[in-house]
This record gives structure tokens, sequence and C-alpha cells, in this order.
């Protein structure tokens, strides 16, 4: 139990007496167990972080597909060991226009595409491969978004793409 205790000394007359007053006895337990019921209150009630979201606009199942200039494309391949491959239009069946590139050098490359092609026409194509990392794809989306590109769609690796980039990997 926690108490407040207090006492005064009185002077008279050059002589120094004590004074017995009652001592002021205060329980402080009250207090102290008000202050834990608020620290807990405001523990509970608080949000300590929010959870750090991207913002991705998935399409409907029955929405239509849109229509894409294939002089706008640009289509970016997520490979194994943070490796990037790129083509313009459509990829050849040898994968002669398939060009390799960094998450450094792939900005230039975005940018460039942009100033060649109408806002309207430009439109990003990212396909991740079973082997690249979850970061991979979060860099390449966040490069999106610093580029402000409006039209972009992610989408799977078909079998004739993966075949190209296996060839294409192991001449590497």
């Amino acid at each position: 139990m926690a108490e407040l205790v207090t006492s005064q000394e009185s002077k008279s007359n050059n002589c120094r007496t004590k004074t017995n007053k009652k001592i002021v006895r205060i329980d402080l337990t009250p207090m102290v167990d008000l202050g834990f019921l608020l620290i807990t209150f405001f523990i509970f009630t608080t949000n300590m972080s929010q959870a750090k979201a991207l913002d991705l606009a998935l399409p409907k199942g029955d929405e239509p597909s849109i229509p894409v200039k294939l002089s706008g494309a640009l289509t970016i391949y997520l490979a194994v060991n943070n490796q990037l491959y790129y083509c313009e239009d459509t990829l050849a069946s040898n994968g002669s226009n398939l060009v390799s590139a960094s998450f450094n050098s792939i900005r230039k490359v975005i940018i460039n595409k942009k100033s060649i092609t109408k806002e309207k026409d430009l439109f990003l194509i990212i396909k991740p491969t079973d082997a690249c990392s979850y970061q991979n794809v979060i860099d390449i989306l966040d490069e999106v978004n610093i580029n402000m590109i409006n039209r972009y769609a992610i989408d799977n690796v078909n079998e004739t793409e993966n075949a190209i980039l296996h060839k294409v990997l192991k001449k590497q």
C-alpha cells in the first residue's frame, strides 16, 4: 500500500518547537490501479501498425479483353535470380527479339517506350515465371507506378514462351 506522509515544524520566538499536527495519509493504490487500467485500455484499443497492401485492380471474369496494339506492347519476363527479359511487340519463335535487362535498366526501357508511344496505345505486360521471386514482381510493379503506366497486366507465361526462355537461359 502506498502512502504519502507529511509533517511540519514551526518556529516561535527564536526557539524551535515542534507542533504535533495530525499526519495526513493518502492511499495512492486506487490511483495506481486507475493508471494501469488506462494503460491497458489504450494498449488494447490502439492499432500498432497498419498492414501495407498494394493497390491492384483485378478484372472480373466476365469482362471483355482489352484490345492492345502490338506496336505499343512491352512484355517483361521475370526469370530466376533477379534476371529480367523484355521484348517489344510479340516474342519471336527463336527468341531473337528477347533482350536481357536488370532492374536498374528497365526504367530507361519503360521511359523510352513511353516516349515513342501514344499513352492510349502503351500497354505493359508483366509475365513472371515460376522461378522468379515475389520481390521481383513487387519491384516491377513499383517501376510501373513510378513511371505512371496506366495500362498494364500480369499474365502467366505460356509453354512456348517458357521453352524460349529456357533456351535463352541455357545459352548464358
